[in-house]
């Protein structure tokens, strides 16, 4: 929602634009007449808030909300949002989408309202508590924002009030719930802000707001969040993918119409009480399939789907009743043999429960039928943290909540001193699916999908993991990496002189496994570290070089030599030189080089020293920063990050590290742009699938060499089960010559998809 004042030609009329959709005008009023319109259209917002909330189950606190109102109006009276709208309009807001969207109380609903009191007036915590009790005071102060750091100055500032939300969400899960309706009205208003800050909170939204409100089972709020980033993120892809679901919607509406008649038929026949609606995919969720699959839009067959919701039957038991209507839909369409998810048996970890099946529609297309009771509907638009600790008539998955939130609990016992670090960790506590496993006893164990078989090992006891050596599972001996799939047997194998090794921090995906290895690693490097330290001092000394580890170290100097070694924090280089991994004889080696280096350092400062705010909104040209993970190239859809030493980092816009960074380091992005330059070759890496034949590779490698006259500078071939596969590191001069190489290897007879991929 946002509000623009303004003169009417020819007139004396005032223009609110209250929405994208709604325009209330206002003629020859006085500055007090326009004031006092905005009041009526804020307590008319206010009202429409606690009418929702009156229905609801809670609906007996009226006047406290009332009072929490008043109490926020006066305190913010007559400041405004920068889309020009009265600022009372968002904590309203906020605390509409607590009430209707997330099903929260009285003492929820004045937190919302009150969220941003204390940050922005002079009203403490302590006038909170004494107006409006200690509980609301609490969550408030979980709301406002750090006035300092918790990790030090280098940390992000927005990793910091990460984990303040994440500490006080283990204390009241409240907290989190308001501060992602919170996030969903800066969302919707996202568009009054300017477009750095648009990347910035778009990225952390996906990041980290999206995944968290599915782990709490916030469904639909997560969608939306996922596309409202999506959106600002990707503006043309975005306006592409709605435009042409709005441009097909008709067409899938007949579809749906042939589908869901047999279906509904049958259900009135046998006495349900149910609604059947259509379920179309998101945006965001398009994309991603476009992105994941390499398809086209085209190519994405599951847009369509339907849900079914039904009252159960008297005394029927709710779970029989999903396997009813399995059973029903069964007989009319062919299920799909693969396709079919049981979250009634065992509901996932978030709460959600229902039964997904997957048939042939009528089109010969493959629709996915949600079949849920009213209950279960409930908990899943609504999350079951909603109702977690606030109901009386607890459901056994709610303590699945429990068990998350003591895994956050755990996580903030060994608390990192890294916030960024700690932000990662902790986003691997929001896995998407999970796995259900069993020990040799039968004892069952959830993990998330990817688990392996150390995972596990960890799961039952750090001494165990630290100890493994192998595993059986199904008994057969599988080694440590093995990834576990739902309905594993597992037997760990251990022995007293096995120690944890390097490489195992690659074999596990869970946030246990990964602390404890890391705790014991950091035990183990310690020694290591101090003698490296003593070793690049000598190296220092002996070259003249007034810095030391301790002292400190130019930031070109050390981002030189983790660079060329390949590290990314000076602790692992130190470690290194403990271990001899990196030898004095190659330190001396490398400042040898050092000259050019610094030389070419240099010619970066003097390239934006030019334009002093090139780092800040005009574009860079950046080629000397690019990153392996993505390798951008001209003409790409990049994004940069400023270093501390005043270089650039450059990654594709849609490249993963990029989004964690923008989640992470959201005042550091510039605006970037890369140059082409006729002289320099960039690598990229393209994969080409398809049914092998005769010649084939000598086909692809006429394409590249000869027609393009492109250097192949590695390239790796497999053709098995009859499907050929290459992975290609060509030298191009920019993006536009990728994508026509691209095309062209397209048409190769037998080639059936190309695309551009990362180096891994």
């Amino acid at each position: 929602m946002f509000i623009k004042l303004e003169k009417k030609e020819g007139g004396n009329s005032l223009e609110f634009l209250l929405s994208p959709l709604s325009t209330i005008i206002f003629y020859d009023m006085s500055k007090e007449q326009v004031l006092r319109k905005e009041k009526e259209m804020m307590d008319q917002a206010f009202e429409r808030m606690l009418k929702d909330y009156m229905a609801s189950p809670h609906g007996k606190k009226e006047d406290i909300i009332r009072k929490a109102y008043q109490f926020a109006y006066q305190a913010h009276n007559g400041i405004r949002r920068k889309s020009g709208e009265p600022y009372i309009m968002h904590p309203i807001a906020v605390a509409h989408i607590v009430c209707k969207d997330i099903g929260l109380g009285s003492t929820s609903i004045c937190a919302a309202l009150l969220h941003d009191v204390v940050e922005d007036t002079d009203y403490t915590v302590e006038d909170i508590s004494n107006l409006f009790g200690e509980k609301v005071a609490q969550i408030v102060s979980g709301l406002t924002k750090l006035s300092g750091g918790v990790f030090g100055e280098q940390a992000s500032a927005q990793a910091e009030n990460f984990r303040k939300l994440i500490v006080t969400m283990s204390k009241d899960i409240r907290v989190v719930l308001i501060k992602i309706a919170d996030r969903l009205h800066n969302m919707r208003t996202l568009e009054s802000q300017p477009v750095n800050k648009q990347y910035k909170i778009a990225g952390e939204t996906e990041y980290i707001y999206a995944p968290l409100a599915h782990r709490l089972g916030l469904f639909s709020i997560k969608t939306e969040l996922e596309d409202l980033s999506f959106k600002y993120n990707y503006p043309e892809k975005y306006e592409f993918i709605a435009s042409r679901l709005a441009s097909e919607r008709e067409k899938r509406m007949d579809q749906y119409d042939r589908f869901s008649l047999p279906i509904m038929n049958r259900l009135l026949s046998m006495g349900f009480e149910f609604v059947m609606k259509e379920r179309i995919k998101s945006a965001y969720s398009i994309w991603n399939k476009m992105q994941t699959k390499h398809v086209p839009f085209e190519e994405v067959f599951d847009i369509l789907g339907a849900r079914i919701v039904f009252k159960p039957h008297p005394g029927a038991d709710e779970r029989q009743e999903c396997w009813r209507i399995y059973n029903l839909i069964t007989q009319i369409y062919t299920p799909h043999p693969s396709r079919t998810r049981d979250w009634v048996t065992i509901p996932k970890s978030n709460g959600y429960e229902a039964l997904h099946v997957t048939v042939m529609g009528p089109d010969g297309m493959w629709i996915e039928v949600q079949i849920r009771s009213v209950r279960m509907d409930d908990i899943a638009e609504k999350g079951l943290a909603a109702h977690w600790n606030y109901k009386k008539d607890y459901s056994s998955s709610e303590s699945k909540i429990e068990e998350w939130l003591g895994t956050i609990n755990d996580l903030l016992k060994h608390p990192d001193s890294d916030a960024m670090h700690f932000l990662d960790t902790f986003k691997l506590t929001l896995y998407d699916t999970e796995i259900f496993v069993f020990t040799p006893k039968g004892d069952m164990k959830t993990l998330p999908a990817g688990a392996t078989a150390l995972d596990f090992a960890f799961e039952i006891h750090t001494d165990i993991g630290s100890h493994c050596i192998g595993a059986k599972v199904n008994n057969k001996l599988v080694p440590l990496n093995y990834e576990l799939q739902s309905g594993d047997q597992i037997e760990i194998l251990t022995a007293k002189q096995q120690t944890p090794q390097p490489e195992w921090i690659h074999y596990v995906t869970t946030v246990r496994a990964k602390r404890e290895l890391s705790n014991l690693s950091k035990q183990a490097n310690k020694a290591f570290r101090e003698k490296g330290e003593a070793i690049l001092d000598e190296i220092f000394a002996s070259l003249g070089m007034h810095q030391s580890v301790q002292g400190g170290i130019v930031g070109t100097v050390l981002n030189t030599i983790l660079l060329h070694f390949s590290y990314k924090t000076l602790d692992e280089l130190l470690i290194a030189l403990g271990k001899n991994e990196v030898t004095s004889a190659q330190m001396y080696a490398l400042a040898e080089s050092n000259g050019r280096i610094i030389k070419d350092h240099e010619i970066y400062q003097k390239l934006t020293q030019a334009n002093p705010n090139a780092t800040n909104t005009a574009p860079i040209n950046s080629k000397l920063c690019t990153c392996s993970c993505c390798n951008a190239l001209p003409g790409d859809e990049v994004i940069g990050f400023k270093n501390p030493d005043g270089t650039v980092s450059v990654h594709l816009r849609n490249c993963p590290e990029a989004l964690r960074l923008k989640s992470q380091q959201g005042p550091k992005i510039v605006a970037v742009q890369l140059t082409p330059d006729p002289l320099v070759n960039y690598n990229t890496f393209i994969e080409v699938k398809g049914i092998d034949r005769k010649r084939m590779l000598l086909d692809i490698i006429e394409v590249i060499s000869n027609e393009f006259d492109n250097n192949i500078n590695e390239l790796k071939v497999s053709a098995i089960g009859g499907i050929f596969r290459a992975i290609i590191n060509v030298a191009v001069n920019d993006a536009e010559e990728a994508r026509n190489i691209c095309e062209k290897l397209q048409l190769i007879d037998g080639i059936e998809m190309v695309n551009r991929v990362n180096q891994e």
